[in-house]
């Protein structure tokens, strides 16, 4: 079983697992949802053990909550580690999304007040009203109503929402328009347009799409695999990612990212897969 998706630690596992693992206690554990704009998902219940992110509003199931860190598995793509206890609320069922790269929330429906916090592209919403130009969360935040959308309302094109990410800085493990890294920037796409997506590039190059022959000519949207690296196709000659290249999303020459990964110790391309 792989340790990110299998919601088991040294002392709980989730219910389902009695029988195919051994632990101390099964729990069904409680659902949680983020409360803060990003909170960071650990391996260990320190702060250098950095795996993904989780966005205000997505939800996370507790199996555990012990010195300030709670153990449990992400809903959104089952990954499974600790985040900080502080960092989660209580449940309420979304209802939109952030739909801009960035938003601020404000304490009244006014761009004049300080903004509360700054969320990224894809934090859950659940709204209460409309106020002019801005819509209200149930937990008081003002965002401008051009900047969010009814979570049902997916969009078509996973690269046009990964353009939508050009410029971020990259981060190690990031999921956010805050920083992003190469396999954070795929699953957002992905899931903005309703395909289910893992965190790692290694689980995506394993369970998204089908794979290319080398006869198969590349096309939009299509995924370029590295050993620990990935990058979605715009165009039969272009691809987006986010590398530790430039440090942010960018737009790279196929034949140029392919030559410069090799170079740079990243060997060769592994796959190619279709969605």
């Amino acid at each position: 079983m792989d340790r990110r998706t299998t919601p088991a630690s040294d002392r709980v596992a989730a219910s389902h697992l009695r029988g195919q693992i051994e632990a101390e206690r099964f729990v069904e554990g409680t659902l949680r949802q983020v409360a803060v704009p990003v909170t960071t998902i650990l391996r260990e219940p320190t702060p250098e053990n950095r795996e993904r992110e989780m966005l205000f509003g997505d939800a996370f199931r507790v199996l555990e909550d012990r010195d300030g860190f709670a153990f449990g598995q992400a809903a959104k793509d089952g990954y499974c580690g600790y985040v900080r206890s502080a960092d989660l609320g209580a449940v309420m069922k979304p209802t939109h999304i952030v739909s801009a790269r960035l938003t601020h929330a404000y304490a009244a429906a006014s761009i004049k007040v300080p903004p509360s916090m700054a969320l990224s592209f894809g934090s859950r919403l659940t709204l209460m009203e409309e106020e002019g130009s801005f819509v209200r969360t149930h937990g008081g935040h003002y965002l401008p109503h051009l900047h969010v959308r009814d979570i049902d309302r997916l969009f078509a094109d996973p690269i046009a929402v990964a353009e939508m990410f050009l410029g971020t800085p990259y981060l190690w493990a990031g999921n956010s328009s805050m920083g992003i890294d190469c396999s954070g920037l795929v699953q957002a796409a992905l899931l903005a347009c309703g395909i289910p997506c893992p965190g790692d590039s290694d689980m995506q190059e394993e369970m998204l799409g089908q794979p290319l022959s080398e006869a198969v000519s590349t096309q939009r949207g299509d995924l370029f695999f590295w050993k620990r690296h990935v990058a979605m196709a715009v165009n039969t000659e272009m691809l987006i990612h986010a590398n530790a290249g430039s440090m942010s999303v960018t737009y790279e020459p196929i034949a140029t990212a392919i030559e410069r990964i090799a170079a740079s110790g990243g060997g060769p391309v592994t796959s190619r897969r279709r969605i």
